[in-house]
């Protein structure tokens, strides 16, 4: 039989070019990858645990910085007055000089004890992440005022990609740092980088232009009508998917690290490289999407990727309920390969289709209650987990061959939230989307896999 080649469904529509006064976002994106990724996740992590964190602990760290999104509902009525270029500057600047404080924590072992600098790094970032809930309230209005609307899409891979790359490179940089057993100074070094790179990544958001705010915004004086922003359909039913999301994957990467390090017997080092891995996959969603998400929709992509989560969270069990003992380096890195592109995927989905569903009018104040609640939830939900892992620390039981203990139990539960969330998406309403079977037909057909499989079954 003749192999011709198919078509895709779907004909991919002629993309504007994204403007080229916003391509500094790019380099910002990736410089503040390199700073974030150190105060905000496994590097902190780690530096907790060193110092005594339990799971509990833990989870404040890692719901601290969703949760104080909060502080955008009051700060989003100044911006027809500051102006978004200035509110995120003033924020992403002060942030820094607390990145610096934390720099200095880990010098204090000579005179302060274990509690005292757990205490004092609790405070710091309590300061860094309160300065960033209050002025993040502008960026989402910002970039949708400077995007096109028909390349939003085109621009969130792109941003994906740059932070991913980033995220890359500090968690490679982070390996080579700490090592196998690491001193204070080392995490002192690591903070001080953080604080340098937060730096030079305020130099790129210099060069953004400013987007003006609608002006109904700016001379509007009457008060928000909270209600019909949260009863309108297609925003509500995406808050509930964001809601259920949100609480799965809430202190999913904490305590993933968490478990790495106390029962699988892994160095710092080799947790920061299998780590690295996930955003290698992050990476690849700029392949795996290009513009699909454009002319394809968020609403299939979602689908997939709940699907996905459910896999990966029973390959988690596997391990954590030591139903696979040997070699498990190799699926712990198919693991996280397969965790940065699902979070990526379904970051870059829900925030287009929150461009999509969220209305002109108003915007400022749908973005920031879209950004609130579920922040808020990324934020408890971490806490909650940390309560429930600790309160499971001397629980030990068989079923078929997979040990329940605290970890494997935590994992079980994340992913029925994942099953609850995947019906969840289902009822989006996205109308120009297509479905999942539309989506897996135009990957297949402009994969470079078709080729590949062609010449393989040939062979």
């Amino acid at each position: 039989m003749e192999n011709t080649p198919s078509q895709p469904i779907r004909a991919n529509p002629v993309l504007e070019s994204l403007p080229t006064a916003v391509r500094p976002i790019y380099a910002f994106i990736i410089f503040n990858a390199l700073s974030y990724q150190v105060i905000l996740s496994s590097p902190m992590v780690l530096y907790a645990k060193s110092i005594g964190a339990s799971a509990t602990v833990l989870g404040i760290i890692a719901g601290m910085m969703p949760l104080l999104v909060i502080f955008q509902i009051p700060a989003a009525k100044h911006l027809g007055r500051i102006g978004y270029k200035k509110f995120v500057f003033a924020g992403w600047g002060t942030r820094t000089l607390f990145v610096l404080g934390l720099a200095l924590v880990p010098l204090t072992g000579a005179f302060l004890d274990r509690t005292t600098r757990l205490a004092l790094v609790l405070l710091l970032l309590f300061a860094f992440n309160l300065t960033r809930g209050i002025t993040s309230c502008a960026w989402l209005p910002w970039i949708t005022a400077l995007i096109p609307a028909s390349v939003r899409g085109q621009y969130l891979v792109r941003d994906a990609a740059c932070m991913n790359i980033g995220s890359f490179l500090v968690f490679i940089i982070a390996a080579l740092v700490l090592e196998t057993d690491p001193h204070a100074w080392q995490f002192a070094l690591l903070f001080a980088f953080s604080a340098a790179m937060a730096g030079i990544s305020l130099s790129f958001l210099r060069r953004v232009p400013d987007a003006e705010a609608p002006a109904e915004i700016k001379a509007s004086r009457t008060p928000v009508p909270w209600k019909e922003i949260v009863a309108y359909p297609p925003f509500k039913k995406l808050v509930w998917m964001a809601l259920a999301w949100s609480v799965a994957y809430g202190g999913l990467t904490t305590f993933i690290v968490a478990f790495l390090k106390t029962e699988s017997g892994l160095s710092e080092r080799e947790i920061m490289l299998l780590t690295s891995v996930s955003f290698v996959g992050g990476l690849s969603s700029l392949w795996l999407l290009g513009s699909r998400l454009d002319h394809l929709g968020s609403k299939p992509v979602l689908a997939v990727c709940m699907v996905t989560w459910i896999l990966i969270l029973a390959g988690w069990i596997l391990i954590s309920g030591k139903f696979i003992t040997a070699h498990i380096i190799p699926l712990v890195l198919v693991l996280e390969l397969a965790m940065g592109l699902g979070y990526s995927l379904v970051n870059m989905a829900s925030t287009r289709l929150a461009m999509v569903v969220i209305p002109p009018m108003g915007r400022n104040h749908f973005f920031t209650f879209y950004s609130v609640i579920t922040n808020v939830a990324l934020g408890l939900a971490p806490i909650f987990w940390g309560i429930f892992i600790d309160a499971l620390k001397g629980f030990h039981g068989n079923w078929n061959g997979v040990e329940w203990n605290r970890f494997s139990l935590f994992f079980a539960a994340a992913g029925l939230v994942y099953v609850v969330t995947l019906l969840l998406t289902k009822r989006l309403h996205e109308p120009k989307a297509a479905s999942m079977e539309e989506l897996f037909h135009d990957i297949w057909h402009q994969s470079p896999l078709r080729v590949w499989f062609r010449f393989w079954t040939r062979g």
